[in-house]
C-alpha cells in the first residue's frame, strides 16, 4: 500500500488542494481530501506539490535517438530500450508508445529489419517483469513500402485487447506535413550542410523514386481497414490536410487523426467521430516547426482529445501545464490532454485519472518559474518489481 498525503491532486473535473491518495495492488484505491485525523502515519506528505495520473504518450520517437544518438553509433537495441525508459519515467510518462517505423532506406537508418528487432526487444522487455514503465508500440507504415507492409502484418498476429496502434504515413515531400516541400528542402539544407541545390536534386530524386511506388498505397491502405475490421489493429490518419483525406480515413475504418496538419483536418475528424492527437513540442515552440497548424490554437478551438511527445518526452507535461498557465484551458482540461485523453486515444480505459479503481500509475511534480520538474513516478508494476529486487 502507498499512502500520498497533502498533495494537489488534479482530478478529471477539479482540483484537490490537500488530498489524500491510497494506491494498493497496483490500483488507486482512494482519492478525497486529507481532513485532520484521517491522514495515517505512513503517508507520505507531497508538501503541495501537484499529483496526477501517469502521462499517456501514444506517439514517441525517442528510442530512435536513444538507438543511434549520431549517424555512425548505434546501440544495441536492449540497451537502448532499458536506457530510454529512464527518461521517459523521469518525464511523468508511465504508458509509453514507442513509434516503430516499418520502412526501408530511410534518411534516418530506419530499415524493416531494425523495425523487427526493436518490435521483438520491446515485447522482451515488457515480459521480463523488470520494465519501469509500461511499454507498448506504435507501428508505423510506410504507405509506399510493400516490405514494410509484410513485416507489420507478421508483427500484428492474434487479437490482442485494445488492438495495437497503427499508423499510416507518408512522408513523400509535397503532401502532409511536408505538403511545401520547400520545407523538406530546407530541412536537407540544416541538417546535410548542402546546398539549396543540391537539397532541390535530392527533393526531385526522392519523389521520382517514391512516385514509382504510389500504387502501393491503396494497397496498403485496404490491407490496413481489413485488419481493423478484424480488430487486429486500431488505426490513425498520420499528418491529414483536408476533410476528403478525412472522409476516405474514415471509410477505410480509422479511428485517430494523428498531428493534423490545418484547422480544416482538425476540424474535420473531430465532425467524423474521430480522437485527434497533436504535437506537445508544437505547443511549447508556439507553433509547428514544418509551418503547420498551430496545435494551441486546435486545443483552444477543443478539436483535440491528447498531445504526444513526437520527439521530447519531456514535452507533454511541460504543454499540459503552459496551456493551464495561459488560460487556454483548465487545469484539470489540460493535464487530461497528456493521461485520459491519450489513453482514449489508444483504447486504454484503465488508466489516465485520479479515481478509484484505476491503475495506480501516478506523477508528483513540482513547478519552479513555469517549467515542471517530476519528483517522483509510481507506476502499478512497482511493487511488483521490488517485490523481486535481489531474487
Amino acid at each position: 500500500m502507498k499512502v500520498l498525503a497533502h498533495a494537489k491532486a488534479v482530478l478529471p473535473d477539479r482540483v484537490v488542494d490537500d488530498a489524500l491518495v491510497v494506491t494498493e495492488g497496483g490500483l488507486i484505491t482512494h482519492v478525497g481530501e486529507a481532513r485532520p485525523g484521517a491522514v495515517p502515519a505512513e503517508a507520505v506528505d507531497l508538501r503541495g506539490a501537484l499529483l496526477l495520473p501517469g502521462l499517456v504518450d501514444t506517439h514517441s520517437d525517442g528510442l530512435e535517438t536513444e538507438l543511434r544518438p549520431r549517424p555512425s553509433a548505434e546501440f544495441e537495441v536492449g540497451f537502448a530500450v532499458s536506457s530510454f525508459e529512464g527518461r521517459v519515467r523521469a518525464a511523468g510518462i508511465t504508458t509509453v508508445f514507442h513509434g516503430v517505423a516499418f520502412e526501408s532506406h530511410n534518411r534516418k537508418g530506419r530499415t524493416v529489419d531494425r523495425a523487427r528487432r526493436i518490435d521483438a526487444a520491446l515485447r522482451e522487455r515488457s515480459a521480463s517483469g523488470h520494465a519501469l514503465v509500461d511499454h507498448r508500440v506504435l507501428y508505423r507504415l510506410d504507405a509506399r513500402d510493400p516490405e514494410g507492409l509484410a513485416a507489420l502484418e507478421s508483427c500484428l498476429s492474434g487479437t490482442p485487447v485494445p488492438p495495437p496502434l497503427v499508423s499510416f504515413e507518408d512522408h513523400t515531400p509535397g503532401q502532409g506535413q511536408y505538403r511545401d516541400s520547400a520545407v523538406y528542402r530546407r530541412w536537407l539544407e540544416g541538417t546535410e550542410g548542402i546546398s539549396p541545390e543540391e537539397a532541390q536534386r535530392r527533393v526531385e530524386t526522392l519523389v521520382a523514386e517514391r512516385d514509382t511506388r504510389i500504387g502501393h498505397r491503396e494497397v496498403a491502405l485496404g490491407r490496413l481497414a481489413e485488419l481493423a475490421a478484424r480488430g487486429r489493429a486500431r488505426l490513425l490518419a498520420h499528418d491529414p490536410v483536408t476533410a476528403d483525406e478525412i472522409d476516405a480515413a474514415v471509410a477505410n475504418g480509422v479511428a485517430v487523426a494523428e498531428f493534423p496538419t490545418t484547422p480544416e483536418a482538425a476540424r474535420a475528424a473531430r465532425e467524423r467521430g474521430l480522437r485527434v492527437v497533436a504535437g506537445a513540442p508544437n505547443v511549447l515552440r508556439g507553433g509547428s516547426h514544418s509551418g503547420n497548424v498551430s496545435a494551441a490554437e486546435l486545443v483552444a478551438a477543443g478539436l483535440v482529445d491528447g498531445l504526444s511527445s513526437d520527439y521530447l518526452p519531456s514535452t507533454p507535461l511541460a504543454a499540459a501545464l503552459r496551456l493551464a498557465s495561459l488560460g487556454i484551458v483548465p487545469l484539470p482540461r489540460a493535464v487530461a490532454l497528456v493521461t485520459s485523453g491519450p489513453a482514449s486515444v489508444a483504447g486504454l480505459a484503465d488508466r489516465g485519472a485520479l479515481v478509484a479503481g484505476q491503475r495506480g500509475d501516478l506523477a508528483v511534480v513540482t513547478v519552479e518559474r513555469g517549467w515542471p520538474t517530476v519528483r517522483t513516478t509510481v507506476t502499478a508494476g512497482d511493487s511488483a518489481l521490488l517485490a523481486g529486487v535481489g531474487q
